[in-house]
């Protein structure tokens, strides 16, 4: 279904008692956010914290409860909106609810204006280790991610690497007991030399090369590489390529996919099917018809059969 017009998603995530309840009060308590505007507040989770409309600066905000994961339809969000006669949406997420859900049901015309995630750093990390599949989800898409009751003798780097093996994007806050906040200063170097003559990928840094070279595909052409990956031949494949890569794990087991590239032999022998190698070759940005479109192409200066790496599925830390 779609909306006449559109419709501004300010989206707050984050598990229970993260100090989601606390910022969004204190944000529509606000003028220079809440100057009358109709909002419609969803609220999907019910912590300790309560809110208090009377201490809104205007008289404009409609909440609406949201018990259960399956009443988010794109048919319940507009008639929510209609009734509440809303210009925008605020929503506090249910931690324990996978963001796919809501994004799923976005009607059409409802763009999501920010998304910032909150975390009670006292607990954050036990979480991360043990629902990590949850916490993945909340970082990977969030503008800014708030670690609240940060005291000094944590560790920032522990937090910084969680946050940055989802998102290189967000930005990360420390807010301290006493409400004072320091920004993340941290740089991320990446892990091989991009000036050298040959840029030599360890065998655990394909990950992070990897989604590097996705996502800045043009800064690695005219570049030489060197690094440990699976061969596969394939039908559709021309008979001169191959496709090598590695298995890479983004949150959790359920996410493990082969990440790879197609590589134009040049003179090459072709490596046996399922073969692990160390690949030395040329990168290129250009089309290549196994991708159907322009993309990251490889040509072979060497091929050496190897032994497969000690970690075969790769991580970002």
């Amino acid at each position: 279904m779609a909306e006449a017009r559109q419709i501004p998603v300010y989206l707050f995530t984050g598990f229970l008692e993260a100090g989601k309840t606390k910022f969004i009060q204190e944000t529509l308590e606000d003028k220079r956010f809440n100057n009358g505007e109709r909002t419609l507040l969803l609220v999907c989770e019910e912590g300790i914290e309560e809110y208090e409309p009377e201490e809104f600066s205007a008289p404009n905000v409609k909440l609406k409860a949201v018990e259960n994961e399956s009443d988010l339809t794109g048919e319940n969000l507009i008639a929510w909106r209609r009734a509440a006669d809303a210009e925008r949406v605020l929503v506090e997420y249910n931690g324990m609810w996978m963001l796919d859900t809501l994004y799923g049901a976005l009607p059409e015309g409802w763009l999501v204006a920010q998304e910032f995630m909150f975390a009670d750093a006292t607990t954050f990390l036990t979480y991360n280790a043990n629902m990590r599949q949850l916490c993945y989800d909340k970082l990977k898409s969030a503008e800014l991610v708030v670690f609240n009751r940060f005291t000094p003798d944590m560790d920032k780097m522990e937090f910084h690497k969680v946050v940055r093996g989802a998102s290189r994007r967000a930005d990360i806050a420390y807010e301290a007991p006493d409400g004072s906040v320091a920004y993340d200063d941290i740089e991320d170097p990446l892990p091989f030399d991009l000036d050298a003559p040959i840029v030599e990928i360890g065998d655990g840094d394909y990950a992070l090369w990897y989604r590097d070279m996705s996502e800045e595909p043009k800064k690695y052409s005219g570049k030489t590489v060197r690094f440990k990956g699976r061969c596969i031949r394939r039908k559709g494949v021309p008979a001169n390529s191959f496709i090598i890569g590695r298995h890479i794990m983004t949150c959790c087991e359920a996410d493990i996919a082969f990440s790879a590239l197609i590589c134009n032999l040049d003179g090459q022998p072709m490596p046996e099917n399922d073969e692990w190698v160390i690949l030395t070759a040329r990168m290129d940005y250009k089309f290549h018809r196994a991708y159907g479109r322009r993309g990251p192409v490889l040509t072979a200066v060497s091929i050496e059969r190897t032994e497969p790496p000690a970690q075969q599925v790769a991580t970002f830390y």
